[in-house]
C-alpha cells in the first residue's frame, strides 16, 4: 500500500512540476522488503515452483528420501542466505554505510528486511524439516495437497 502511495503521489507530484526526492528508491526498498517478507509464508503455503508431477510418480518411502534430501539443500541455501544477508546489514550498520541517493539514508535499514525475510524462510525451511523428521506432513506439502483436491 506505502508503495502504490507513493508512486501515485510521484505520479501526482510530477504533473504539477514538482519533483519527490528519492521516491524511486523507496518504492524499490519497499518493494524488496515486500518479497523478502513473503518467502516464508509462500514456502509454507506451498507456493514455490517444486516439480509434483516428478514427486507423485515415486514410491512413499523414495519421496521421503528425497523430500529429506531436497529440505537438507533447502536449509544449506537459505541458513546461507539468512547468515550472509544478516551479516551484510550488520557490517553496514558497523561502518555507518549510507546510501548512495539524494537522501542518505543507513544502509542497514534497508537491508534490514532482506535479512529477516531469509532468517524467517530459513526458519520454516527447518521447522518443515523437523516435522518430516518427526513422520508428519510438513506444510507445504499439506497445502500442495490441498490445492490439487480443491481443483
Amino acid at each position: 500500500m506505502a508503495m502504490t502511495l507513493l508512486i501515485l503521489a510521484q505520479v501526482i507530484a510530477r504533473f504539477f512540476g514538482v519533483v519527490i526526492p528519492s521516491s524511486e528508491d523507496f518504492a524499490g526498498w519497499i518493494l524488496s522488503a515486500t518479497i523478502f517478507f513473503g518467502l516464508a509464508y509462500t514456502f509454507n503455503a506451498g507456493g514455490h515452483i517444486r516439480v509434483t508431477i516428478l514427486l507423485g510418480c515415486l514410491s512413499a518411502k523414495l519421496r521421503k528420501i528425497i523430500e529429506v534430501f531436497n529440505l537438507i539443500i533447502g536449509l544449506l541455501i537459505t541458513a546461507y542466505l539468512a547468515w550472509y544477508a544478516s551479516y551484510t546489514a550488520y557490517e553496514s550498520y558497523s561502518y555507518h554505510d549510507v546510501t548512495d541517493t539524494y537522501l542518505a539514508v543507513p544502509l542497514w535499514i534497508i537491508q534490514l528486511p532482506m535479512a529477516l525475510g531469509s532468517v524467517f524462510l530459513c526458519l520454516a525451511v527447518l521447522d518443515n524439516f523437523i516435522t518430516l523428521l518427526k513422520g508428519d506432513i510438513p506444510s507445504y506439502i499439506a497445502a500442495e495437497e490441498q490445492i490439487s483436491v480443491e481443483d
